[in-house]
């Protein structure tokens, strides 16, 4: 696990958008990251550590459009997270890891150098994530090594050439053998963050295909694969179609946040698992494919009882 301590501090910049223009700095950024209080955020702008344009703010500046707003967070100390991770893949553009549970893949979350990015560059920094999971999913990440090898990839995973298998458990013991799961993605209403990713008729086009691998109690093992890449695409989706993840905190029946005591994004007490990665290599051409096995509570029964699994 990683050790306690002060990372180097971050500074969140922001260009003043349309709906903040007329409001006070303040007022906008208590309403827009309703994480923090009034009072904490005013306690910040009193601190010096909010600058509008480069200059240090008071939180009664009126925004105009195309200002840059920031907030120059100082050190803080970051949750412990895993610390390893396994290496699949490696070439000389191209690396596979897999990420244990509870590790971010990226900064975000109040993670800064926990962050299984921050890991992997300490052995080879010039390493980029082409694409993320979610703090409690664990599985296959692939990085490139070169900005051809990510040029590449970049272009393969915008035209569907990436194939991407997942397993998850959902509540409900699921009434059909496969699901095509077609709920467009957008933001929707969160009562401490303002607004996160779920499922909206606004939002944008997402396609998933979920096949059950195995009933148990109160409770289905599915096969999951993603056609499209958008936030939380599959604990919406599930929750969509009524099965959310066993134990997921953010999303109830429908792909919309609790009602009651909902969870953040970053919340784990779920099991989901980035099983199969299938691609084309950037520089040789060759069809690869990339297996990560996955957790012991979410292997079939036939499974369990073989160690290669």
């Amino acid at each position: 696990m990683s050790k306690p301590g002060l990372n180097d501090g971050y500074v969140y910049r922001e260009q003043v958008e349309a709906a903040a223009v007329g409001r006070t700095a303040l007022a906008w950024l208590t309403d827009r990251y309703r994480h923090s209080s009034e009072a904490e955020w005013r306690a910040r702008f009193l601190r010096g550590e909010v600058r509008l344009d480069g200059v240090t703010a008071t939180g009664d500046e009126v925004l105009r459009a195309h200002q840059e707003l920031c907030w120059h967070r100082p050190p803080w100390q970051e949750g412990e997270t895993p610390d390893s991770f396994e290496l699949v893949y490696e070439d000389e553009a191209l690396l596979a890891v897999i990420k244990p549970s509870g590790l971010p893949t990226m900064p975000s979350g109040g993670f800064l150098k926990n962050t299984l990015l921050s890991f992997v560059r300490l052995r080879w920094p010039e390493a980029s994530a082409l694409h993320r999971l979610g703090r409690a999913t664990s599985g296959l990440v692939l990085f490139s090594r070169t900005r051809e090898a990510a040029a590449r990839l970049s272009l393969s995973w915008r035209e569907g050439d990436v194939e991407k298998r997942y397993r998850a458990l959902s509540d409900g013991v699921a009434a059909q053998e496969h699901y095509d799961i077609r709920a467009p993605i957008g933001l929707v209403p969160h009562p401490l963050l303002g607004t996160v990713h779920g499922a909206s008729a606004q939002g944008k086009a997402s396609s998933s295909s979920a096949r059950v691998l195995e009933r148990r109690e109160g409770q289905t093992l599915f096969e999951v694969r993603i056609h499209t890449g958008r936030p939380e695409q599959i604990r919406i989706h599930l929750a969509f179609i009524g099965h959310p993840l066993a134990g997921d905190p953010m999303f109830a029946a429908g792909g919309l946040p609790r009602e009651k005591e909902p969870g953040l994004p970053g919340d784990g007490g779920y099991l989901l698992h980035a099983e199969t990665l299938a691609f084309t290599h950037p520089i040789s051409g060759e069809r690869l494919r990339l297996h990560a096995p996955p957790p012991p509570g979410l292997r079939m029964a036939e499974e369990s009882l073989d160690p290669r699994a």
